[in-house]
C-alpha cells in the first residue's frame, strides 16, 4: 500500500469515528431534550431507560450502560463476530453524553412535538452513526441474537423488541403516551432512510410499447438519459418483445411520461421509486 493510500485510509477511518461521535451525541441530546422529559419510550435501550426512570428514578445513562455493555459482549459471544471498536465507542459514548446533558431544559413539553422532533433527532443521529459503519449497540444486537437462534427475520426481531417496550410504556404511562412512542418510532425509521439515501427519489420506468424505437430515440435525444433494452416474453402470447428500462430524476419524470404518451398512448408503463442510483449522470448522493 502506498503512502497516499495509507493516508486516505486513515482519513476515512477518522471520518467514520467522527460520524459515530457526532451521531451518538445527536441521539443523546434528542433523548434528553424531547423524549425523556415527555415520557416517550420509543423503543430501544433509551426507551427502557425512560420507563425505569419513571418507575424507579434510575439514572437513564446508567441504565443504558447497564444494558449496552452486556449486550455488546453477548453479541460478540453469541454471534461470533467482531463488531468493531467504532460500535463499542458508540455504545459507551451515547450514554456518556446523556449523562452530561441530563440537566438541560427540555425544548418542548408538548408530547406531539416531542415525538416528532425527538424521532427526527434520533433517526438523524442513528443514520449518521450508520454512515460511520457502526451502530449504537443496544437492542439491535439483541435482535440479531434472536434472529440467529430462532430463524425470525431481523426486521421482525427488532419490531418484537420495540413493540414490547412500547406496550410496556403504554402500561406504565398511558395509552396516549404509547401512541406518541409509536409515532416517534415511525419517524425515526423514516429519518434513518432519508439520511442513508437522501430526500430525492429517482424513478425507474419499464416501458412496453409497439413503438419502442421511437421511444428509445426520444429518451436518448430529448431527455438525454440512457435507456436499456430488455428481452421479455408475453405471458399470454409467449411472443418475444422488448422492454425499455430508463432511470430519470424527479425533474425529468413528467417529461418522460409526456414523451411516451405522445409517441404511443397505448404504451404500458410501470414506474417505481429507485431509492439509490449510482453511475454516470447520477451523483452518489442523489437517490
Amino acid at each position: 500500500m502506498s503512502i497516499k493510500d495509507n493516508k486516505l485510509m486513515r482519513c476515512q477511518i477518522l471520518r467514520e469515528y467522527i460520524y459515530v461521535l457526532i451521531g451518538s451525541a445527536i441521539v443523546a441530546l434528542s433523548f434528553n431534550l424531547f423524549l425523556l422529559p415527555n415520557s416517550i419510550a420509543s423503543g430501544g435501550v433509551s426507551g427502557i431507560s425512560t420507563i425505569t426512570a419513571s418507575l424507579f428514578h434510575w439514572e437513564p445513562a446508567f441504565v443504558q450502560w447497564a444494558f449496552n455493555i452486556p449486550l455488546f459482549i453477548a453479541g460478540v459471544i453469541f454471534l461470533g463476530k467482531n463488531f468493531g471498536i467504532k460500535t463499542l465507542v458508540g455504545t459507551l459514548f451515547l450514554p456518556f453524553v446523556v449523562f452530561l446533558s441530563k440537566d438541560m431544559e427540555p425544548w418542548t413539553t408538548q408530547p406531539l412535538l416531542a415525538a416528532i422532533y425527538g424521532g427526527i433527532g434520533i433517526g438523524l443521529g442513528i443514520g449518521i452513526v450508520f454512515k460511520g459503519k457502526a451502530s449504537t449497540g443496544g437492542t439491535d444486537l439483541a435482535a440479531q441474537i434472536i434472529t440467529k437462534y430462532t430463524g425470525m427475520s431481523l426486521g421482525k426481531s427488532v419490531a418484537l423488541i420495540d413493540g414490547v417496550i412500547v406496550i410496556t410504556a403504554a402500561a406504565v404511562f398511558s395509552i396516549e403516551q404509547g401512541l406518541y412512542a409509536l409515532l416517534a418510532l415511525f419517524i425515526t425509521s423514516k429519518t434513518i432512510d432519508i439520511v442513508q439515501v437522501g430526500f430525492g427519489s429517482s424513478k425507474m420506468a419499464l416501458i412496453i410499447t409497439e413503438k419502442q424505437e421511437d421511444v428509445r430515440e426520444g429518451i436518448l435525444n430529448k431527455i438525454d438519459r440512457g435507456v436499456t433494452k430488455l428481452t421479455a416474453h408475453g405471458g399470454y402470447t409467449d411472443f418475444e418483445r422488448p422492454i425499455l428500462m430508463c432511470v430519470v430524476d424527479q425533474a425529468q419524470f413528467m417529461k418522460l411520461k409526456g414523451l411516451v404518451q405522445s409517441i404511443d398512448p397505448t404504451a404500458f408503463v410501470i414506474v417505481m421509486d429507485a431509492s439509490e442510483v449510482h453511475g454516470r449522470g447520477f451523483s452518489a448522493k442523489k437517490a
